[in-house]
Order: C-alpha cells, then sequence, then structure tokens
C-alpha cells in the first residue's frame, strides 16, 4: 500500500502538499517525493526514507505552484531507490503521474516501448504508464484522450493521478481496486487514497467507483465512466472524523495515542444503531453456513467471533485466513460471508468476497474507513467509526472489531433463542460499563507494565498461551509483540504445550499466560496446568489474571492483575493489556513503532 495526495489551489501548494503525505506516511515509508507545476514546467523532487528525512534532504517544501501531487511508497515492483520512487516523470518531461496498485500486463508493454526507442529510468510499473501517455499524446494532441488510452492498455489494479504541462490548470484521476477519494474545498480541491489525505482542509469527500476517472480543477470536478465516458453523477458525503484525531496529542507514538483512544472507540462501536446488528445477525440466523474472513490481526478478530458464536449461539461458524480461503472454503449459495478489515482495502480479503459472491453467498464487511472497496462490494457493511488509525499495527480498530463481533453474536444468540433476557440483560449492563474499565485499567497499570517490560525486553522467545476464546486473544497479541519489537513470540492453545513444545522450555524462554476468570471452571484448570507443566521444568512465566486469582498468580514470576469483568468482555480487556505490553517492550529496544520495518497498514497487493 502507497500513499497518494494531489491538490490544486490558488496558493503554493508545497506545504500543504508535504503535510498530506506526510499524513499518509503509515500507508508506506520506503521512499516519497512531490511533483508541482510552475511557470510551464513539472519540478519533481523525491529520495528514499521518510517523509521528514525526505524533505531535510530535498527541500520539498520549498517547491512552488498551484498544483501538485505527491507519494509516499511501500515497495512492490522495483528496490527501495530514488529511481524507483515516485512521481515518475516521461522522457519528455511533460507529464507526472504518482500510482498505486500493480499493472500485471507492465512488462510486455515496456518492452514494446523499448522496442519503439523509450529509454526507462526505473524498474517500475508506474514509468511504463506515463510513457504511454506521453507516446498517446505524440498521436491525439488531447492530454485527457492520452490518459484514457493509455488506460485502456493497463491490465490490473490502479489509483492514479497526473498532471501534465499541456493542461496546467487539471488534475488527471482514475481508479480500479485501488481506492482513491475527492476531497471538495472551497476555491481548491484535493485527491487523496484516503480521507487523511485532506482531512485538514475539507471533510466534503466524493466517492469514487472503479473504472471512473476524473478531472479536477480548482473550482469544479468531472467525473466519467471509464467504460462508455459518460459523466458519473456522485453523492457529496460529510466526513465526520476531523484532523485532530490524526495527531498524536501528546503522546511519543500513535500507537500509545491509539491504545489510550480505545475506551472512546468502544462507546462508538456502541453507538453503531441495533438495528444495523439486528439485520446483520438475522442474516447469521439464516445463513445455512458463515465464514468470518480476515487477515493477519482481522483473522485473530474472526477467530475470536468463532468462539463467540459457537458459545452464544451453539452453531460453528469457521474462521478462516482471507489468503487461504479460496483453497479451503466450501461456500454455497445462501451461506454467508462476513469480512474483517480494517482499511476496507485488504487485497486477499478482497479475492476472498469475489470468491463468494461467484459462489452466490451473500456478504458483509466490519470496515473503519469511508468509501473503502470492501465496503462497497458487499451486501452490508457496518462502519465501525474508529477514527483514523495512524500506526501500521492495528490496535483500537481490532478492539472495536471484536466488539462489534460479539454484539452480533449476541444478537443471534437472542434471535434463535440460545441466550435468555437475563443473559442478554447481564451482557448489556456489563458493556456500557467496559470503556469506563478499560479506561481505569490503562492509567493504573501503565506504569505497571512498563516495568514488566523494561525487565523483560531482552528476551528473543516468547510463548503466548491460552484456553478457549483467551487462544485467539494469545495469537493476537503474540502478533503485536513480534510486529513491533521484531522479537519471536509464538501464540498456540495452551493445551498444545505438552504435544511437543515443552521440549523447548527453560529459564530464559518465557511465556505469557492470558488466564481466565475463576468462574469459568473448566478453561482456567486447564490453563493452571499448562502454567504448572512450564513451572517444573524451570520455564519463566508472565500473565495476565483476574482479582482474587490466588492460585494463578502464585504460580506467576510476574502477575497483572486485572478488574474481574463479564466473561464475554474478558478477553478484550486482556487484548488491550497486551498491546501496552508490546509497546513498552518495543519502547525499551528503541524500536521505530508507529512504522516497523517492512510492514504497511494494510496490505493492497498479491
Amino acid at each position: 500500500m502507497c500513499g497518494i495526495s494531489g491538490m490544486i489551489n490558488a496558493k503554493n501548494v508545497a506545504h500543504p502538499l508535504y503535510a498530506s503525505i506526510r499524513n499518509l506516511e503509515y500507508r508506506g515509508y520506503d521512499s516519497c517525493g512531490m511533483a508541482l507545476l510552475d511557470a510551464g514546467k513539472i519540478h519533481t523532487r523525491k529520495n528514499t526514507g521518510g517523509v521528514e528525512e525526505v524533505n531535510q534532504r530535498e527541500r520539498l517544501t520549498q517547491l512552488s505552484g498551484r498544483l501538485g501531487i505527491a507519494h509516499t511508497r511501500w515497495a512492490t515492483h522495483g528496490v527501495v531507490s530514488r529511481e524507483n520512487s515516485h512521481p515518475h516523470l516521461s522522457t519528455d518531461e511533460a507529464f507526472a503521474v504518482v500510482h498505486n496498485g500493480i499493472f500485471s500486463n507492465y512488462q510486455d508493454l515496456r518492452e514494446e516501448l523499448e522496442a519503439e526507442g523509450v529509454t526507462f529510468c526505473s524498474q517500475t510499473d508506474t514509468e511504463v504508464f506515463v510513457q504511454l501517455v506521453a507516446r498517446h499524446y505524440e498521436r491525439l494532441q488531447n492530454t485527457e484522450r492520452a490518459f484514457i488510452a493509455a488506460l485502456e492498455q493497463m491490465e490490473g489494479s490502479f489509483a492514479i493521478v497526473m498532471i501534465s504541462v499541456h493542461e496546467p490548470d487539471r488534475l488527471f484521476c482514475a481508479k480500479r481496486d485501488s481506492p482513491l477519494i475527492l476531497g471538495l474545498g472551497e476555491g481548491s480541491n484535493y485527491v487523496g487514497s484516503d480521507i487523511n489525505a485532506f482531512l485538514e482542509y475539507t471533510r466534503r469527500a466524493v466517492i469514487l467507483d472503479d473504472d471512473e476517472y476524473v478531472i479536477l480543477t480548482q473550482e469544479s470536478y468531472q467525473i466519467r465512466s471509464l467504460r462508455d465516458g459518460q459523466q458519473v453523477e456522485k453523492d457529496i458525503l460529510h466526513i465526520d472524523w476531523d484532523a485532530e484525531t490524526t495527531r498524536k496529542g501528546g503522546f511519543a507514538h500513535y500507537m500509545l495515542k491509539e491504545i489510550f483512544d480505545e475506551p472512546q472507540t468502544l462507546r462508538q462501536a456502541l453507538k453503531i444503531p441495533d438495528e444495523e446488528i439486528r439485520k446483520l445477525a438475522q442474516k447469521f440466523v439464516e445463513a445455512p453456513q458463515a465464514y468470518l474472513v480476515g487477515v493477519g490481526t482481522t483473522f485473530y478478530v474472526a477467530q475470536l467471533g468463532q468462539y463467540f458464536f459457537s458459545q452464544l449461539t451453539g452453531r460453528y461458524f469457521p474462521a478462516i485466513s482471507s489468503d487461504e480461503f479460496i483453497d479451503i472454503a466450501g461456500v454455497q449459495a445462501q451461506d454467508l460471508v462476513l469480512a474483517i478489515s480494517q482499511s476496507g482495502e485488504t487485497y486477499d480479503t478482497k479475492m476472498a468476497l469475489n470468491f463468494a459472491r461467484q459462489r452466490g453467498a451473500k456478504t458483509a464487511a466490519i470496515v473503519n474507513v469511508m468509501g473503502s472497496s470492501i465496503g462497497m462490494q458487499v451486501d452490508q457493511v457496518i462502519m465501525q467509526g474508529s477514527g483514523p488509525e495512524i500506526c501500521v499495527v492495528s490496535t483500537k480498530a481490532a478492539m472495536a472489531q471484536t466488539l462489534i463481533l460479539l454484539r452480533i453474536a449476541v444478537e443471534t444468540g437472542r434471535q434463535q433463542g440460545s441466550l435468555d433476557d437475563q443473559q442478554i440483560d447481564s451482557f448489556h449492563a456489563a458493556v456500557n460499563r467496559l470503556p469506563d474499565l478499560i479506561q481505569d485499567t490503562l492509567n493504573e497499570q501503565s506504569g505497571f507494565l512498563r516495568n514488566i517490560a523494561r525487565s523483560t525486553s531482552w528476551v528473543s522467545n516468547w510463548l503466548f498461551l491460552g484456553c478457549g476464546q483467551y487462544y485467539p486473544v494469545a495469537m493476537e497479541s503474540a502478533l503485536k509483540m513480534k510486529e513491533i519489537t521484531y522479537q519471536h513470540a509464538e501464540g498456540m492453545p495452551a493445551g498444545f504445550l505438552k504435544h511437543g513444545t515443552l521440549s523447548m522450555i527453560e529459564k530464559s524462554v518465557h511465556s505469557l499466560f492470558f488466564v481466565p476468570l475463576p468462574e469459568q471452571q473448566d478453561l482456567h484448570r486447564r490453563t493452571l496446568i499448562a502454567m504448572e507443566e512450564i513451572r517444573t521444568r524451570g520455564g519463566t512465566l508472565a500473565g495476565f489474571v483476574f482479582e482474587g486469582d490466588r492460585h494463578a498468580r502464585e504460580v506467576l514470576d510476574y502477575a497483572v492483575e486485572l478488574p474481574t469483568v463479564h466473561p464475554w468482555l474478558a478477553p478484550l480487556l486482556q487484548m488491550t493489556m497486551a498491546q501496552l505490553l508490546s509497546y513498552y517492550a518495543a519502547l525499551d529496544l528503541g524500536r521505530n513503532i508507529d512504522k516497523p520495518r517492512n510492514l504497511a497498514k494494510s496490505v493492497t497487493v498479491g
């Protein structure tokens, strides 16, 4: 995934364009660049590194021009280098382009252009497109027609923004299978790969659909279909987020801010209208079979949902990783596939949904980003309303998704009669208290968790273990530890230990247990057995336990005691604490917490 921004204004756009890609840096930070059109010439500056680093070297903000494009890259085609950074210029320097996605046929087109004498400066698929536009312009002498002619030759996915010396007051934009959104200002207009590109300047947005292109001027925009050239009328949306929510707010890192945002995130998830929850629950009741689909963090959220549905409805709805869904899911007509995606653009999840729709299944999604591809392709979408999540690793968005899945499972249980009124009333009372409980626990435990992290950040091998619904929490928490500390952490069911993993146990191997509430007697007993197995073999134990659990505390070397909570909500409380532990471990190790190496906010390519 990469970040695209473009804007046109009556004033110099260099500073707002720079601020825009800085706000998009979580989408990719291998390299970045800007191109502004001024006095009949395109001026381009770019290099490898983060946005601020490149600005220091290339002086991006010293460019000038009333319209420009910018890009922050997560490398796909071509190594990380200045030459492969965006924007890309045509050989005659009359056109400049930024692009997200992949042109699958670029190699054949590149060879054709090279045979015609075109010399390429980069290894990218993007440069093929801009050189094609220049070639078509030589023949057509019309920028719009040259732009469309080049698009007609490209296969694959794209979000493209282009400027040209031949049209010095226009931006040319197009999309297919990659997000692109317009922002409408007063005497200025914007385009970006998500709303953070222009949220500081306007809250009025237009969501582009696949195979649409736009001609954007300072005062107007015109959307047309790539298929037939017909003009398309679109609704203007008002964005509820504000720019302040994308800033750190005094926190050292976005990750820490977003963890402390979780109480408010949960409150927003509880405000999702009951009617939306009931409508989706009805789909689960009616479906012959249902599947929960996600990848990475959202796969572990889906696994938690799998436990919720099993325990609260008595039905087994398997959680399947999006990248494996096509190979394993026996989807039939009238089945239901529920996809979970923070960005709404996750490539593997989109492919899983396409497969499900081809088989005649009904589809639904939980997403966080307005106008995302997944949200627009399903039969029902629930917007989780978590606000911008800037840190690459997902924390508050995952918490909201978990709570929404729990709400759906409870409502499904109510509709099919597997839960009685007393159980439902007890849950509603507890869940309404949850945001304040998490807020208090974050405040009370943060210092203690930081001390544990300082004592254990050197540990290069962790086992994260849990039983039942605590197993997916262990898996997700191990992923967080890996993502931001670069230390190895393996999540597994606690009962798995005696089937091979005990051979690894020694003092230097640390285990983190997600201990159930004592009232969950069978889960609690099974977890304590695993803890004893490690202690008797000299392993070091840490764990999240609930108040009054003397037996668990006595076994642990490091114990984090949490307030008692409703059993259906206990995993959410432990998930929050594990996120904070990983954050402090990464802080102690000096890692780049908001932008871990080799990762981007979502993977939008296959």
